[in-house]
């Protein structure tokens, strides 16, 4: 089975790429594992001063949740404690001592563009997209709007969240979600660039500057986990993101029909 997290570490900086690109570099249960411990890896390992996230192929960072996996939860209990094993990927995210760059290659949804929020600085390119879709599949965002609402407001906030739209690059680069915007053949490039300038930093006073961000937000962040699982809990158990799902698939499967 191929490695579905890769990591290369050169000039003190490691990068870390989702691979998964026949499935948009969607992840499951599994992957997300590999990916915490990738990342735990590299803030311990003293030849890293800064890490770069970036996703394989040229069309998507990551399109989040592979719904094969949450399709199959049946119950409001299952819904429960697949939100609450999020957690502790989340918090690895949130504990890096060291600087992490957002290699946005493409699409960043759902969970996925939670994990982007959580990467310190972002570089994306015109073709990358971002945002909110989980309403699409009968699954309420609880996460999600919680970071969205520290970065660019509630208001725009509630409209991403309602209408599970997706911003193109402009969109996000003019509200700050995206800190540098490049041509596609810059980003690699780019990435790197402004992952050795985080690395050429003092490295205590980036890990205590990294710390006080965290404390700031966990009031917020443990709300959201204090309150997702009933959340989760009530929407599974009413069926409505299993139906939701099925559709998707459907469509999907006559998308390829038709193609063919």
């Amino acid at each position: 089975m191929p490695q579905r997290i890769l990591v290369d570490v050169a000039d003190g900086i490691a990068t870390v790429t989702l691979n998964r690109p026949e499935k948009l570099n969607a992840w499951d249960t599994p992957m997300r594992g590999e990916l915490r411990r990738a990342l735990e890896a590299m803030d311990g390992d003293d030849r890293v001063r800064a890490i770069i996230l970036t996703g394989a192929g040229e069309r998507a960072f990551s399109a989040g949740q592979d719904l094969a996996e949450t399709q199959e939860f049946a119950t409001g209990h299952a819904g429960r404690e697949w939100f609450l094993s999020w957690r502790d990927f989340y918090d690895t995210f949130r504990r890096l001592e060291k600087a992490c760059v957002g290699a946005l290659n493409g699409v960043a949804a759902g969970s996925a563009f939670q994990v982007a929020m959580l990467t310190d600085v972002r570089v994306g390119h015109p073709g990358t997209r971002m945002g909110q879709p989980e309403i699409n599949a009968g699954i309420p965002s609880v996460l999600g709007p919680m970071l969205m609402i520290e970065r660019i407001g509630l208001s725009r906030t509630i409209e991403l969240t309602l209408t599970g739209r997706m911003m193109d690059a402009d969109e996000c680069h003019r509200v700050g979600l995206i800190h540098y915007l490049v041509p596609k053949e810059e980003l690699t490039t780019k990435a790197r660039e402004v992952a050795a300038l985080l690395a050429s930093k003092p490295p205590i006073a980036m890990r205590l500057c990294k710390r006080r961000f965290r404390e700031v937000t966990q009031p917020a962040f443990d709300e959201a986990f204090t309150a997702g699982p009933r959340y989760q809990e009530e929407a599974f158990a009413s069926g409505e993101p299993r139906e939701a799902m099925a559709r998707f698939f459907a469509q999907r499967s006559a998308k390829g029909s038709s193609a063919r």
